[in-house]
C-alpha cells in the first residue's frame, strides 16, 4: 500500500459556521461579483468536547460488564449467544495482558458504554474488537491506548461488514483507531490523536461498499508522523480510503491532523463528500487519487496545507501543492456510480496554501515501475498483463491502462486568499491543471507532452462560474506555465468562463 501523493519527478515520488453557496458570476477581471446566495449553516461536529452520554442504566436484557474484573468483556462475549447486548459499567475496563487479547464479537452484538466507560489497552493490547462477525454495534464507549501495528486498526480490526460505530471516542491508539467493512456506519464519533489514521478504510482481499461517515470529529491524527518515518509512504491522514465503492462523507469536522485530512487513494468510486468543515490540517484538506466519479460540494475548507505546502516551497519545489488535490482521478461513465464525473462545487476555500490542482503523472500506469499503487491496475482492465507492449499503444488499452484526470467540473466555488494571513510571498496562490513530461519506461506510449496536452485541453476538465478574491495565479500544462487570470481565460486554455476575479479583495 505504498502510495506517494507527489508525482512530479521523472521517478514518481509520489459552534456554527456558514458555508456560502456561490452563484454564477460575471466574467472579466476585477468586475463586481454577483451576491452570494443565503448562507447555508453547517454545524461543526464538536464531538470530542461534547460527547453524547451513554445509558446510565443497563437496558432490559443486557449483560452487565464489570470494570473490576480483568477480561470480563471478552469472556462474557465468548459465553453469550449472538445478538446479545452488553452494557459496560462506568470505569476503566481491561483485557487480559496478552498482546493479542481482544473482544471477538458475535453477529448482531451490541456494546453500549455507560457514562465514563473506557476500554483501555494500557499500551499492552494491540486490538480492541476484531473477528469477522457482521452487524456489530459499538456506541458511547471510549477506546484508548491500544498499540495496533502500522496499517492495522484497533476497532473492527478485521474489517467485518455492517458494523455501526457511533457516539464513541477512539483516541490515543497506535496505527488506525478504526478499520472499515462494507456498509459500515461511522456516526458522531471522536477519532482523536491516533498514531497513524483516525480510520483506515481498507479491506484486505476485497472492496468496501456503502460506507457512511457522518458527523464525526476527526482531529490530531498521525501523531507518529509516518510520512517522516517512511518518506513518501502515502500512509497517513485523518481518514484514508482504499478501494471503496460508494461512500457518503458528510457533516464531519476534520481538523488539525498531521498530514492530509481526507485521502481517497486507489480505485475508489462514487464518493459524495459534502457539508464538511476541513481546516488547519498540515497537508491537503482532500486528496482524490487514482479514483473515479465523485461529488465534492458544500464544504468549508480553510487554513489547510500551510505546513506541507510551505515546506516544499522552501525546498525550491515548483510543483503546485494544493489544498484539494485531484491526482489521476476523473469521471468515468463506464463505471457505475451516482455521477459520471468529478464535480467540485459550492465550496468555500479560504486562506489555504493554494487551491485545486488537477494532475496526471505521464509515467504512472498499469505495469509501469512508476505505478506506486502496489501493482494495482485501473478498474477498466481486469487482466493487468494486457497493459504491455505492443497492445498498450493502441485502443482500447491506450486509454484504459492509465488512471486519467478527466471530466472534472469545478464551478460555483468561492476562493479567498489573503497572503498576510497565510504568511507567504509566493507559491501559495495557485490553481493548476498539469502533467509531467513522459520519460519511461522505454516502452511507454505516453512519452513526451502527450499527457500534458490531454489533461489540459482534451479531457474535459473545466473551471467556470467561480469567485476569486485575492492574488490568484494559474498553472497549465506544466509547472513553468504560470498564467494571470486573463491568459487563463483566453485561448488556448479558455478556463473560468463566467467567473469573477478581484485580486485586491483577498487582502
Amino acid at each position: 500500500m505504498r502510495i506517494n501523493r507527489r508525482h512530479w519527478a521523472s521517478v514518481a515520488a509520489p459552534a456554527t459556521l456558514a458555508l456560502l453557496a456561490v452563484t454564477g458570476c460575471d466574467s472579466t477581471s476585477d468586475a463586481g461579483a454577483k451576491p452570494a446566495a443565503t448562507p447555508s449553516p453547517t454545524a461543526v461536529a464538536r464531538v470530542c468536547a461534547q460527547p453524547e452520554a451513554g445509558p446510565a442504566k443497563a437496558p432490559a436484557g443486557a449483560v452487565t460488564v464489570d470494570p473490576g474484573v480483568v477480561g470480563d468483556l471478552a469472556a462474557k462475549t465468548k459465553n453469550n449467544p449472538p445478538n446479545t447486548t452488553f452494557w459496560l459499567r462506568p470505569g476503566k475496563h481491561r483485557l487480559d495482558p496478552d498482546r493479542y487479547a481482544q473482544v471477538i464479537p458475535k453477529e448482531g452484538n451490541r456494546y453500549l458504554g455507560a457514562p465514563g466507560a473506557v476500554l483501555d489497552g494500557r499500551k499492552k493490547n494491540q486490538y480492541a474488537f476484531g473477528g469477522g462477525a457482521r452487524h456489530v454495534t459499538i456506541s458511547h464507549l471510549t477506546v484508548q491506548r491500544f498499540v495496533a501495528p502500522p496499517d492495522e486498526g484497533v476497532v473492527n480490526h478485521d474489517s467485518a461488514d455492517g458494523w455501526v460505530i457511533e457516539h464513541a471516542t477512539i483516541q490515543n491508539n497506535s496505527g488506525a483507531g478504526l478499520m472499515a467493512g462494507a456498509h459500515q456506519q461511522v456516526r458522531a464519533n471522536c477519532l482523536r490523536g491516533n498514531g497513524q489514521y483516525g480510520m483506515n478504510a481498507y479491506k484486505g482481499g476485497g472492496r468496501i461498499s456503502g460506507l457512511v461517515v457522518e458527523g464525526n470529529e476527526i482531529v490530531g491524527n498521525n501523531t507518529d508522523d509516518w510520512e517522516r518515518r517512511r518518506e513518501g509512504c502515502g500512509c497517513t491522514g485523518g481518514i484514508k480510503f482504499w478501494a471503496v465503492d460508494g461512500a457518503d462523507v458528510r457533516g464531519n469536522w476534520v481538523h488539525d491532523n498531521r498530514g492530509t485530512g481526507l485521502w481517497a487513494d486507489t480505485n475508489n468510486n462514487d464518493f459524495r463528500i459534502e457539508n464538511n468543515v476541513l481546516e488547519d490540517n498540515d497537508g491537503a484538506a482532500l486528496i482524490y487519487e487514482t479514483s473515479y466519479n465523485a461529488v465534492i460540494r458544500g464544504n468549508k475548507i480553510r487554513r489547510n496545507n500551510w505546513v506541507e505546502g510551505r515546506r516544499q516551497a522552501e525546498r525550491g519545489d515548483n510543483f503546485p501543492f494544493a489544498t484539494v488535490y485531484v491526482s489521476e482521478s476523473g469521471g468515468e461513465p463506464r463505471i457505475k456510480a451516482r455521477t459520471d464525473k468529478i464535480e467540485i462545487y459550492r465550496n468555500v476555500l479560504e486562506n489555504n496554501w493554494s487551491g485545486i490542482t488537477l494532475w496526471e503523472n505521464a509515467d504512472r500506469f498499469c505495469n509501469s515501475p512508476a505505478n506506486t499503487s502496489s501493482g494495482d491496475c485501473t478498474l477498466l482492465v481486469k487482466d493487468t498483463d494486457r497493459c504491455a507492449e505492443p497492445a498498450i499503444a493502441k485502443a482500447p488499452l491506450y486509454a484504459d491502462c492509465r488512471w486519467k484526470t478527466q471530466r472534472v467540473d469545478i464551478h460555483d466555488n468561492r476562493f479567498v486568499l489573503d497572503k498576510s494571513v497565510v504568511k507567504c510571498a509566493a507559491k501559495c496562490d495557485r490553481m493548476a491543471v498539469l502533467a509531467n513530461y513522459g520519460t519511461y519506461p522505454d516502452w511507454s506510449p505516453y512519452q513526451g507532452e502527450r499527457v500534458s496536452e490531454a489533461i489540459t485541453r482534451k479531457q474535459h476538465n473545466r473551471w467556470h462560474d467561480n469567485v476569486y478574491l485575492g492574488p490568484w495565479t494559474f498553472v497549465a500544462h506544466d509547472p513553468s506555465r504560470v498564467l494571470d487570470f486573463g491568459r487563463w481565460q483566453a485561448t488556448p486554455y479558455r478556463q473560468d468562463a463566467g467567473s469573477t476575479f478581484r485580486a485586491r479583495d483577498g487582502g
